[in-house]
């Protein structure tokens, strides 16, 4: 099944802003959120369609990706859309509590929330980006506190019922004939207040700790792949999974070869000899094989380009690798000897005819 447009989904230009982006998911959200259409399948599908393309369209990375290379470039950075109704409220609980004042069908300050997803930056040669790469990464990530067990209280003490919100992390304020909901500013919307807090987390529940994973970059990335390692962002709260973390690829440019897609682009230098007689030559490549032999065909133009199959980048998607497409470049030699000089000039004298019918073709025509 085709997946629709994220921009047609939302109902918003291509180069719309952030926030236009938000207002019509808010508004696409408002319609279909599952507390108010219970057991409508239709609804579902469409507060789950919204929501994916709002995942995608508010992410600047992963939109730059779709805008390029749409649902097939997204495939590659791991993303494939939400699994439920848990995955989508553990992300946008804060936002549905914006929009509408409540969660994800656990309203308030315990609801489950979604760690932080990380990003972490790797940059790959060509050849690297070719083969695949495996190497030892390190980042800082905030996890629970053992101590505490993530609670940010210090064992055995007990927690406060804060006195201004009497425990709903919210205080409503009247404003003539409008009620306006806010967070607690006692208690930040904890609802509770921590007398004694821990020492190791200072009372926020989590500790900075360095981790350390092996990342395995698959053969084919591109410059600016993303790589999703799922649950190796952020702990989450209140129960709630951990972020992601997202491996962002930038690869160097090359001094031979240019890449499009999974094809790849360079230019050779040949003398005009060789255009005119024909050659067999051995040209660089990417890969094990290091070189391959090009056959220069008799009579080879300026500019002329040669395609060797399979001679191209890995596909992510695909069991196959792109094309290597080879631009010949004639060089005209600005010195010559005495004898070259001779030979050219018979060549020359041997061509004159040729040339002088041609032309009288051409103005004869004319």
């Amino acid at each position: 099944m085709n997946k629709r447009d994220y921009y047609e989904i939302l109902n918003v230009d291509r180069d719309a802003s952030e926030e236009d982006i938000k207002k019509s998911y808010r508004k696409s959200a408002m319609k279909y959120h599952p507390d108010k259409n219970p057991g409508d399948k239709d609804a579902e599908d469409k507060f789950k369609e919204a929501s994916e393309a709002y995942e995608v369209l508010r992410d600047k990375d992963k939109r730059q990706i779709y805008d390029q290379y749409g649902h097939e470039g997204l495939k590659g950075t791991g993303f494939n859309g939400f699994q439920g109704f848990n995955d989508i409220f553990s992300s946008f609980g804060d936002i549905f509590e914006d929009f509408f004042g409540f969660g994800g069908g656990t309203s308030g300050r315990n609801r489950p929330r979604k760690g932080k997803d990380l990003r972490y930056d790797t940059e790959l040669t060509l050849e690297e980006a070719y083969s695949g790469k495996e190497e030892n990464i390190s980042f800082q990530k905030l996890v629970s506190c053992e101590i505490c067990e993530g609670s940010g209280v210090t064992p055995g003490s007990d927690i406060k019922r804060c006195g201004t919100c009497q425990g709903s992390g919210s205080v409503i304020n009247s404003q003539g004939f409008f009620r306006i909901k806010t967070t607690c500013p006692t208690c930040n919307g904890q609802g509770n207040i921590i007398t004694k807090p821990c020492h190791e987390c200072r009372g926020g529940g989590k500790v900075r700790t360095k981790k350390e994973i092996n990342l395995k970059i698959p053969p084919g990335v591109d410059n600016g792949s993303q790589l999703r390692l799922r649950g190796e962002g952020e702990h989450g709260e209140h129960g709630g999974p951990p972020g992601d973390l997202f491996i962002v690829i930038h690869v160097k440019e090359h001094s031979l070869f240019s890449r499009e897609g999974d094809n790849l682009f360079c230019e050779i230098p040949i003398s005009f000899v060789q255009a005119a007689l024909g050659d067999r030559i051995n040209i660089p490549v990417i890969g094990q094989e290091g070189q391959k032999e090009l056959k220069i065909p008799q009579g080879t133009q300026p500019g002329d380009v040669i395609t060797l199959s399979g001679q191209g980048m890995p596909s992510l998607n695909r069991k196959q690798k792109g094309d290597l497409f080879i631009k010949l470049n004639v060089r005209i030699p600005k010195k010559i000897n005495n004898r070259q000089r001779e030979i050219l000039e018979e060549f020359a004298k041997s061509e004159e005819s040729k040339t002088s019918n041609i032309i009288g073709k051409i103005f004869g025509a004319a």
